[in-house]
């Protein structure tokens, strides 16, 4: 992970996590995030659009909702919010 996005998403914020438990889910979500901006991906419009598909979507699937693969087969179909429709 660069520092230079660390420091954009208030790295100095998540410097003390509490537990360890805590400080891996912090470590899983900087991932996704750095991964949907490395791959091009606006991180709001993945996590909203992964959020409401994941608990239709099987399981034994589940590689399709990585950053990589969700921008090849959802990207141009994601699902939005309820606020993001009242604001259009």
């Amino acid at each position: 992970m660069s520092y230079e996005f660390s420091a954009n998403s208030g790295w100095k914020n998540w410097l003390f996590c509490w537990t360890e438990l805590g400080a891996t889910q912090v470590g899983i979500i900087q991932s996704l995030l750095v991964t949907c901006k490395l791959h091009g991906i606006n991180p709001h419009t993945y996590l909203v659009d992964v959020l409401q598909r994941i608990s239709q979507h099987p399981a034994r699937r589940v590689i399709e909702l990585t950053p990589r693969i969700w921008k090849e087969k959802f990207a141009d179909n994601s699902l939005c919010s309820d606020l993001d429709r009242r604001a259009r």
